[in-house]
């Protein structure tokens, strides 16, 4: 019994195989002119359509395809209503045709709760799809806190905190994009990161689970005019977040006690975040199936087999 995954998002195209133990996932990240900080829906629709069959190609080239017994895609952003982009239904028409060939059930999921079983496979703890947690989506279009808890095979996920305004992935491609960084800018702020010595950050304020980034995108070009060097400008910029991410978990961790914190979206392979919230012992997937993937759809069209 194994299953294959569709995922087509803003940002990348990944089709993914998996047998219940192991995994393997093909992508390619959508192609943006230089300086811009994103593809237009009809732009990333076309990039999925051009993607997809080398993606299958080499995906199908070494798995048994006899043992395909489901197929897995994500439909939507998230698993509510009203919940859309247009980019998902190229993973949606590439996975019922394959479903339809194959004459096995398709399953549709969100890109949110893929990146949630995507995460906690990584991590090894998929132990965690049948327990209530609390989890971070930080990516370029969303940084939530999420209560998840276990819904049939799949999880439910509601939002309890994170950002009001711009996300995480915004702030940090808005700053990449003032550095004349490639996007998405979030792997080369993290390397440029690593040389910076200053410790300077601005403590967004976070009474609860809740902050604001948009004051911080103003703090960062502030601190860029001052300061003049790409490096401590990356690195402040990483802090702010990592400080808010922090707190916030911090402040949720006191209203629901004992509960894991699990952390996925693409923010969250960043080597500071990762260092900064260490103290309250977060589960975090592995840097690959932190970004955009296809695995996690994959896992949970697997735990729908299994009844």
């Amino acid at each position: 019994m194994s299953a294959i995954g569709f995922d087509t998002s803003n940002y990348t195209t990944s089709i993914a195989y998996f047998d219940g133990a192991e995994g393997v996932n093909e992508s390619r990240l959508l192609p943006v002119k230089e300086g811009e900080l994103g593809l237009r829906q009809s732009d990333a629709v076309f990039a999925h359509i051009k993607s997809l069959p080398e993606l299958s190609g080499r995906l199908f080239s070494h798995i048994q395809r006899p043992q395909i017994t489901a197929v897995g895609v994500s439909t939507r952003p998230r698993a509510v209503e009203g919940s859309y982009m247009p980019c998902f239904m190229v993973g949606y028409t590439h996975a019922k045709l394959l479903s339809d060939a194959l004459g096995v059930p398709l399953v549709e999921v969100s890109h949110q709760q893929g990146h949630v079983a995507a995460s906690l496979w990584s991590a090894g703890r998929l132990d965690l799809m049948d327990r209530a947690h609390l989890a971070w989506h930080l990516s370029g279009g969303t940084t939530e806190l999420l209560l998840v808890e276990p819904e049939g095979r799949n999880v439910r996920c509601t939002r309890i905190g994170g950002t009001t305004d711009i996300s995480a992935g915004q702030l940090i491609d808005r700053t990449g994009q003032l550095l004349q960084l490639p996007f998405p800018s979030g792997k080369h702020l993290d390397a440029l990161s690593h040389t910076a010595v200053g410790r300077e950050v601005f403590k967004v304020k976070c009474p609860g689970m809740e902050f604001s980034l948009s004051g911080v995108q103003n703090k960062v070009q502030q601190f860029h005019n001052r300061e003049d060097n790409a490096a401590e400008t990356a690195a402040y910029a990483l802090r702010c977040v990592a400080a808010a991410v922090f707190k916030a978990t911090e402040n949720a961790l006191k209203e629901y006690p004992g509960l894991p914190v699990v952390f996925s979206g693409g923010v969250a392979s960043n080597s500071m975040l990762r260092q900064v919230l260490a103290p309250l012992e977060p589960i975090f997937a592995q840097p690959k199936y932190s970004t955009d993937n296809a695995m996690g759809v994959a896992v949970l069209a697997h735990r729908a087999q299994e009844g």
